[in-house]
Protein backbone atom coordinates (compact mmCIF):
# COMPACT_ATOMS: atom_id res chain seq x y z
CA UNK A 1 0.00 0.00 0.00
CA UNK A 2 1.05 2.91 -0.64
CA UNK A 3 0.73 6.84 0.12
CA UNK A 4 1.45 10.73 -0.74
CA UNK A 5 2.48 13.08 2.35
CA UNK A 6 1.20 16.68 1.53
CA UNK A 7 4.02 19.45 3.34
CA UNK A 8 3.82 23.38 3.80
CA UNK A 9 6.73 24.41 4.94
CA UNK A 10 6.95 28.34 6.23
CA UNK A 11 8.98 31.02 8.02
CA UNK A 12 8.51 29.42 11.46
CA UNK A 13 6.89 25.79 10.59
CA UNK A 14 6.33 23.13 8.39
CA UNK A 15 2.56 21.53 8.34
CA UNK A 16 2.48 17.70 7.09
CA UNK A 17 -0.55 15.43 6.33
CA UNK A 18 0.01 11.43 5.15
CA UNK A 19 -3.00 9.82 2.92
CA UNK A 20 -3.24 6.34 1.73
CA UNK A 21 -3.79 5.85 -1.91
CA UNK A 22 -6.64 3.69 -2.81
CA UNK A 23 -6.43 1.26 -6.07
CA UNK A 24 -7.77 4.29 -8.15
CA UNK A 25 -5.44 6.48 -6.23
CA UNK A 26 -7.51 8.05 -4.28
CA UNK A 27 -6.08 9.74 -1.18
CA UNK A 28 -7.69 9.28 2.34
CA UNK A 29 -6.29 10.93 5.35
CA UNK A 30 -4.26 8.63 7.75
CA UNK A 31 -3.14 11.22 10.33
CA UNK A 32 -0.87 14.64 9.95
CA UNK A 33 0.91 16.97 12.39
CA UNK A 34 2.97 20.17 12.65
CA UNK A 35 6.41 21.33 13.44
CA UNK A 36 6.33 24.94 15.05
CA UNK A 37 8.15 27.00 16.66
CA UNK A 38 11.21 26.77 14.10
CA UNK A 39 14.06 28.94 14.88
CA UNK A 40 13.26 29.23 18.70
CA UNK A 41 12.35 26.00 20.59
CA UNK A 42 10.71 23.45 17.91
CA UNK A 43 7.42 21.43 19.24
CA UNK A 44 6.96 18.38 17.04
CA UNK A 45 2.88 17.03 16.98
CA UNK A 46 1.39 14.39 14.84
CA UNK A 47 -2.01 13.35 15.18
CA UNK A 48 -3.71 10.29 14.03
CA UNK A 49 -6.99 10.96 12.15
CA UNK A 50 -9.03 10.84 14.47
CA UNK A 51 -7.07 13.79 16.33
CA UNK A 52 -5.39 11.66 18.73
CA UNK A 53 -1.93 12.95 19.63
CA UNK A 54 0.68 9.93 18.76
CA UNK A 55 3.74 11.67 18.93
CA UNK A 56 4.64 14.72 20.59
CA UNK A 57 8.69 16.47 21.09
CA UNK A 58 10.19 19.42 21.74
CA UNK A 59 13.49 20.39 21.34
CA UNK A 60 14.24 23.02 24.15
CA UNK A 61 17.67 23.92 22.94
CA UNK A 62 16.89 24.08 19.00
CA UNK A 63 17.15 27.41 18.16
CA UNK A 64 19.87 26.03 15.64
CA UNK A 65 17.80 23.81 13.96
CA UNK A 66 17.40 24.35 10.33
CA UNK A 67 14.24 22.82 7.60
CA UNK A 68 16.66 20.35 6.60
CA UNK A 69 17.61 18.71 10.33
CA UNK A 70 13.79 18.75 11.05
CA UNK A 71 12.49 17.15 8.51
CA UNK A 72 15.44 14.77 8.22
CA UNK A 73 14.19 13.76 11.91
CA UNK A 74 10.46 13.51 10.36
CA UNK A 75 11.30 11.98 7.79
CA UNK A 76 13.41 9.05 9.70
CA UNK A 77 9.89 8.73 12.09
CA UNK A 78 7.95 7.95 9.16
CA UNK A 79 9.67 5.57 8.09
CA UNK A 80 9.23 3.63 11.18
CA UNK A 81 5.66 4.44 11.66
CA UNK A 82 3.92 4.18 8.68
CA UNK A 83 2.88 0.41 8.88
CA UNK A 84 3.83 -0.95 5.77
CA UNK A 85 2.81 1.88 3.46
CA UNK A 86 5.68 3.11 1.12
CA UNK A 87 6.11 7.07 0.32
CA UNK A 88 4.94 7.02 -3.06
CA UNK A 89 5.92 10.72 -3.53
CA UNK A 90 5.30 14.00 -1.53
CA UNK A 91 3.71 17.14 -2.57
CA UNK A 92 4.24 20.66 -1.85
CA UNK A 93 2.29 23.99 -1.34
CA UNK A 94 4.80 26.32 -3.24
CA UNK A 95 3.34 30.11 -2.64
CA UNK A 96 4.57 31.68 -6.06
CA UNK A 97 4.37 30.07 -9.46
CA UNK A 98 4.81 33.08 -11.75
CA UNK A 99 3.33 33.55 -14.85
CA UNK A 100 4.48 30.28 -16.22
CA UNK A 101 2.82 27.29 -14.42
CA UNK A 102 -0.80 27.49 -13.80
CA UNK A 103 -0.81 23.51 -13.05
CA UNK A 104 1.11 21.04 -10.58
CA UNK A 105 4.18 19.92 -11.94
CA UNK A 106 6.69 17.37 -11.52
CA UNK A 107 9.77 18.78 -9.38
CA UNK A 108 13.26 18.90 -11.62
CA UNK A 109 16.11 20.98 -11.38
CA UNK A 110 15.34 23.12 -14.28
CA UNK A 111 12.03 23.47 -12.93
CA UNK A 112 13.47 24.15 -8.76
CA UNK A 113 16.24 26.78 -10.41
CA UNK A 114 13.00 28.62 -12.17
CA UNK A 115 10.81 28.61 -9.24
CA UNK A 116 13.81 30.33 -6.78
CA UNK A 117 13.89 33.43 -9.34
CA UNK A 118 10.62 34.22 -7.53
CA UNK A 119 12.19 34.15 -4.10
CA UNK A 120 11.79 37.98 -4.37
CA UNK A 121 8.10 37.73 -5.09
CA UNK A 122 7.54 35.83 -1.73
CA UNK A 123 10.22 35.87 0.70
CA UNK A 124 8.18 35.17 3.62
CA UNK A 125 6.89 31.74 1.94
CA UNK A 126 8.95 30.92 -1.24
CA UNK A 127 12.12 29.87 -0.22
CA UNK A 128 10.97 27.81 2.89
CA UNK A 129 8.64 26.17 0.26
CA UNK A 130 11.77 25.43 -1.73
CA UNK A 131 14.06 24.74 1.05
CA UNK A 132 11.78 21.84 2.21
CA UNK A 133 11.76 20.57 -1.62
CA UNK A 134 16.02 20.73 -1.48
CA UNK A 135 16.06 18.80 1.57
CA UNK A 136 13.80 16.00 0.50
CA UNK A 137 15.91 15.45 -2.42
CA UNK A 138 19.13 14.95 -0.28
CA UNK A 139 17.20 12.77 2.29
CA UNK A 140 15.48 10.58 -0.40
CA UNK A 141 16.82 11.72 -4.08
CA UNK A 142 14.54 9.01 -6.16
CA UNK A 143 11.32 9.98 -4.67
CA UNK A 144 9.58 12.13 -6.76
CA UNK A 145 8.03 15.36 -5.59
CA UNK A 146 5.42 17.36 -6.66
CA UNK A 147 4.99 21.48 -6.48
CA UNK A 148 1.38 22.93 -6.33
CA UNK A 149 1.06 26.43 -6.89
CA UNK A 150 -0.75 28.79 -4.90
CA UNK A 151 -1.15 30.82 -7.64
CA UNK A 152 -2.25 28.41 -10.48
CA UNK A 153 -5.72 29.01 -9.39
CA UNK A 154 -6.13 32.88 -10.42
CA UNK A 155 -4.19 31.84 -13.89
CA UNK A 156 -6.81 31.92 -16.19
CA UNK A 157 -8.60 35.70 -14.96
CA UNK A 158 -9.45 38.04 -17.18
CA UNK A 159 -6.38 39.80 -18.35
CA UNK A 160 -7.62 43.10 -16.59
CA UNK A 161 -7.86 41.53 -13.57
CA UNK A 162 -3.93 40.75 -13.80
CA UNK A 163 -2.45 44.44 -14.73
CA UNK A 164 -1.37 47.45 -12.67
CA UNK A 165 -1.46 50.54 -14.45
CA UNK A 166 2.54 50.85 -14.71
CA UNK A 167 4.55 50.59 -18.65
CA UNK A 168 3.56 47.97 -20.56
CA UNK A 169 7.03 46.74 -20.53
CA UNK A 170 7.16 46.28 -16.56
CA UNK A 171 3.76 43.94 -16.64
CA UNK A 172 5.79 42.02 -19.68
CA UNK A 173 8.86 41.42 -17.19
CA UNK A 174 6.49 40.13 -14.88
CA UNK A 175 5.24 42.82 -12.51
CA UNK A 176 1.48 42.18 -12.73
CA UNK A 177 -1.30 40.34 -10.25
CA UNK A 178 -1.10 37.08 -9.75
CA UNK A 179 -3.06 36.33 -6.45
CA UNK A 180 -2.53 33.89 -3.61
CA UNK A 181 -4.44 31.27 -1.45
CA UNK A 182 -5.31 29.42 -4.84
CA UNK A 183 -5.23 25.99 -3.25
CA UNK A 184 -7.63 26.87 -0.78
CA UNK A 185 -10.01 28.41 -3.53
CA UNK A 186 -9.84 25.69 -5.52
CA UNK A 187 -10.68 22.85 -2.19
CA UNK A 188 -13.23 25.50 -1.53
CA UNK A 189 -14.66 25.26 -5.17
CA UNK A 190 -14.74 21.84 -5.17
CA UNK A 191 -16.26 21.48 -2.01
CA UNK A 192 -19.10 23.82 -2.73
CA UNK A 193 -20.01 22.15 -5.66
CA UNK A 194 -20.64 19.14 -3.76
CA UNK A 195 -22.77 20.91 -0.75
CA UNK A 196 -24.62 23.61 -2.93
CA UNK A 197 -24.35 23.10 -6.52
CA UNK A 198 -26.34 25.90 -7.62
CA UNK A 199 -24.57 28.50 -5.28
CA UNK A 200 -21.02 27.42 -7.18
CA UNK A 201 -22.61 27.41 -10.31
CA UNK A 202 -23.37 31.08 -9.50
CA UNK A 203 -21.27 34.23 -8.21
CA UNK A 204 -19.42 33.76 -5.20
CA UNK A 205 -16.95 35.52 -2.85
CA UNK A 206 -14.71 33.19 -0.78
CA UNK A 207 -12.95 34.77 1.85
CA UNK A 208 -10.09 33.39 3.40
CA UNK A 209 -9.33 34.71 6.45
CA UNK A 210 -6.54 33.76 8.75
CA UNK A 211 -2.92 35.38 9.43
CA UNK A 212 -2.60 35.72 5.51
CA UNK A 213 -6.30 36.45 4.39
CA UNK A 214 -7.41 37.45 1.08
CA UNK A 215 -10.57 37.25 -0.46
CA UNK A 216 -11.70 35.37 -4.15
CA UNK A 217 -14.63 36.25 -6.75
CA UNK A 218 -15.17 33.20 -8.41
CA UNK A 219 -17.97 32.60 -11.39
CA UNK A 220 -19.28 29.03 -11.64
CA UNK A 221 -16.14 28.37 -9.60
CA UNK A 222 -13.97 29.67 -11.15
CA UNK A 223 -11.53 32.67 -10.21
CA UNK A 224 -12.01 36.14 -11.78
CA UNK A 225 -10.48 38.42 -9.18
CA UNK A 226 -8.70 38.45 -6.07
CA UNK A 227 -7.49 40.72 -3.46
CA UNK A 228 -3.78 39.54 -2.98
CA UNK A 229 -1.99 41.04 -6.22
CA UNK A 230 1.95 41.22 -7.33
CA UNK A 231 3.01 39.57 -3.58
CA UNK A 232 1.38 38.35 -0.86
CA UNK A 233 1.42 41.65 0.92
CA UNK A 234 -1.16 43.10 -0.87
CA UNK A 235 -5.05 43.37 -0.19
CA UNK A 236 -6.61 42.80 3.38
CA UNK A 237 -5.60 43.23 6.69
CA UNK A 238 -3.77 40.18 7.89
CA UNK A 239 -2.08 39.34 11.21
CA UNK A 240 1.02 41.24 10.57
CA UNK A 241 0.73 42.28 7.18
CA UNK A 242 -1.04 45.83 6.46
CA UNK A 243 -2.50 44.76 3.49
CA UNK A 244 -3.22 47.70 0.55
CA UNK A 245 -1.49 50.77 1.26
CA UNK A 246 -0.66 53.98 -0.90
CA UNK A 247 2.81 53.60 -2.52
CA UNK A 248 3.44 56.99 -1.38
CA UNK A 249 3.98 55.66 2.36
CA UNK A 250 6.72 53.54 0.99
CA UNK A 251 8.18 56.73 -0.74
CA UNK A 252 8.19 58.69 2.63
CA UNK A 253 9.22 56.11 4.64
CA UNK A 254 12.62 55.99 2.33
CA UNK A 255 12.64 59.21 1.29
CA UNK A 256 11.77 61.32 4.44
CA UNK A 257 11.65 58.61 7.33
CA UNK A 258 15.67 57.47 6.31
CA UNK A 259 14.32 53.48 6.13
CA UNK A 260 16.46 51.30 4.47
CA UNK A 261 14.06 49.13 1.64
CA UNK A 262 14.93 46.30 4.51
CA UNK A 263 13.23 48.18 6.87
CA UNK A 264 10.72 49.17 5.44
CA UNK A 265 9.80 45.36 4.24
CA UNK A 266 10.32 44.42 7.62
CA UNK A 267 7.55 46.90 8.93
CA UNK A 268 4.87 45.87 6.38
CA UNK A 269 5.69 42.12 6.47
CA UNK A 270 6.16 41.22 10.19
CA UNK A 271 5.21 44.64 12.13
CA UNK A 272 1.89 45.88 10.90
CA UNK A 273 -1.25 44.57 10.36
CA UNK A 274 -3.47 43.09 13.20
CA UNK A 275 -0.09 43.48 15.35
CA UNK A 276 1.11 46.81 14.19
CA UNK A 277 -2.77 48.36 14.90
CA UNK A 278 -3.17 47.31 18.40
CA UNK A 279 -0.09 46.95 19.35
CA UNK A 280 -0.31 43.81 20.91
CA UNK A 281 -0.74 40.59 19.22
CA UNK A 282 -1.33 39.19 15.48
CA UNK A 283 -3.64 36.59 17.40
CA UNK A 284 -7.58 37.54 17.02
CA UNK A 285 -8.49 35.58 20.09
CA UNK A 286 -6.06 37.69 22.04
CA UNK A 287 -7.52 40.61 20.39
CA UNK A 288 -11.02 39.66 20.96
CA UNK A 289 -10.27 38.68 24.38
CA UNK A 290 -8.92 42.38 25.06
CA UNK A 291 -10.77 45.39 26.26
CA UNK A 292 -8.33 47.36 25.16
CA UNK A 293 -9.36 50.29 22.59
CA UNK A 294 -6.09 49.10 20.34
CA UNK A 295 -7.18 45.72 19.93
CA UNK A 296 -11.01 46.39 19.07
CA UNK A 297 -9.96 49.19 16.40
CA UNK A 298 -7.73 46.27 14.74
CA UNK A 299 -10.50 44.03 14.58
CA UNK A 300 -12.94 46.69 13.61
CA UNK A 301 -10.34 47.59 10.40
CA UNK A 302 -10.00 43.93 9.49
CA UNK A 303 -13.67 43.40 9.44
CA UNK A 304 -14.28 47.05 7.76
CA UNK A 305 -11.69 46.56 5.51
CA UNK A 306 -13.02 43.17 4.15
CA UNK A 307 -16.21 43.79 3.75
CA UNK A 308 -15.27 47.16 1.63
CA UNK A 309 -13.11 44.29 -0.19
CA UNK A 310 -16.18 42.54 -0.92
CA UNK A 311 -18.21 45.25 -2.38
CA UNK A 312 -15.47 45.72 -5.03
CA UNK A 313 -15.59 42.06 -5.98
CA UNK A 314 -19.58 42.26 -6.11
CA UNK A 315 -18.74 45.10 -8.82
CA UNK A 316 -16.25 42.60 -10.65
CA UNK A 317 -18.66 39.96 -10.53
CA UNK A 318 -22.03 42.37 -11.22
CA UNK A 319 -24.05 41.02 -8.05
CA UNK A 320 -23.03 38.14 -5.37
CA UNK A 321 -25.07 34.98 -4.63
CA UNK A 322 -23.20 34.01 -1.52
CA UNK A 323 -20.25 34.48 0.34
CA UNK A 324 -17.77 31.43 2.30
CA UNK A 325 -15.99 32.20 5.06
CA UNK A 326 -12.93 29.43 5.45
CA UNK A 327 -9.59 29.23 6.86
CA UNK A 328 -8.80 29.86 10.68
CA UNK A 329 -10.42 32.97 11.32
CA UNK A 330 -13.05 32.57 8.65
CA UNK A 331 -13.94 29.16 10.63
CA UNK A 332 -13.99 30.37 13.73
CA UNK A 333 -14.44 33.44 14.92
CA UNK A 334 -18.32 34.42 14.85
CA UNK A 335 -18.24 37.84 15.87
CA UNK A 336 -16.13 38.47 12.77
CA UNK A 337 -18.27 36.61 10.37
CA UNK A 338 -21.01 38.94 12.36
CA UNK A 339 -19.06 42.54 11.56
CA UNK A 340 -18.06 41.22 7.97
CA UNK A 341 -22.11 40.18 7.50
CA UNK A 342 -23.54 43.32 8.81
CA UNK A 343 -21.58 45.68 6.34
CA UNK A 344 -23.40 43.59 3.38
CA UNK A 345 -27.01 43.89 4.18
CA UNK A 346 -26.57 46.53 1.85
CA UNK A 347 -26.72 43.73 -0.98
CA UNK A 348 -29.32 41.35 0.39
CA UNK A 349 -27.36 39.03 3.44
CA UNK A 350 -29.60 38.43 6.38
CA UNK A 351 -27.17 36.70 9.07
CA UNK A 352 -29.00 34.06 11.36
CA UNK A 353 -27.25 35.23 14.78
CA UNK A 354 -27.60 31.37 16.52
CA UNK A 355 -26.62 29.43 13.28
CA UNK A 356 -23.64 31.74 13.02
CA UNK A 357 -23.16 31.34 17.06
CA UNK A 358 -23.04 27.48 16.61
CA UNK A 359 -21.00 27.47 14.13
CA UNK A 360 -22.95 26.07 11.66
CA UNK A 361 -22.42 25.00 7.70
CA UNK A 362 -25.18 27.58 7.00
CA UNK A 363 -25.23 31.07 8.84
CA UNK A 364 -27.68 33.02 6.92
CA UNK A 365 -31.36 33.67 6.81
CA UNK A 366 -34.10 31.66 4.87
CA UNK A 367 -35.42 35.04 2.96
CA UNK A 368 -31.34 36.22 2.75
CA UNK A 369 -30.80 37.33 -0.54
CA UNK A 370 -27.18 36.41 -0.35
CA UNK A 371 -26.54 32.81 1.07
CA UNK A 372 -23.68 32.51 3.60
CA UNK A 373 -21.77 29.29 4.10
CA UNK A 374 -18.65 28.60 6.57
CA UNK A 375 -17.10 25.53 4.64
CA UNK A 376 -13.68 24.14 6.78
CA UNK A 377 -10.57 24.87 3.95
CA UNK A 378 -8.25 22.04 3.38
CA UNK A 379 -4.90 22.57 1.83
CA UNK A 380 -2.89 19.54 2.08
CA UNK A 381 -6.12 17.42 0.79
CA UNK A 382 -5.62 19.60 -2.30
CA UNK A 383 -1.98 18.71 -2.57
CA UNK A 384 -2.37 15.23 -2.40
CA UNK A 385 -5.66 14.81 -4.77
CA UNK A 386 -2.87 16.99 -7.36
CA UNK A 387 0.15 14.31 -6.36
CA UNK A 388 -1.74 11.34 -6.75
CA UNK A 389 -3.46 12.40 -10.23
CA UNK A 390 0.01 13.08 -11.14
CA UNK A 391 1.29 9.79 -10.07
CA UNK A 392 -1.78 8.45 -11.64
CA UNK A 393 -1.13 9.77 -15.24
CA UNK A 394 2.91 8.67 -15.06
CA UNK A 395 1.51 5.43 -14.57
CA UNK A 396 -0.47 5.33 -17.59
Amino acid sequence: MSAVVSLNAGSSSIKFAVFTLDRDHVPTLSGGGKIERIGMAPILTIRSVDGTVIEQKTWKDGQALTHAELLSWLFDWARIHLDGREIAAIGHRVVHGGPDFAVPRLVDEALLGKLESFNALAPLHQPHNLAAISAIAKLAPGLPQVACFDTAFHHDRPRIATRFAIPRALHDQGIRRYGFHGLSYEYISKRLAELDPGLAAGRVIVAHLGNGASLCAMASGRSVDTTMGFTALDGLVMGTRCGAIDPGVVLHLQTQVGMTAHQVESLLYKQSGLLGVSELSSDMRALSASDRPEAQEAIELFCWRAAREMGALAATLGGVDGVVFTAGIGENHADVRARICRRLEWLGARLCETANARGEPVISLPDSKIKLWVIPTDEERMIALHTASLLQDGAR
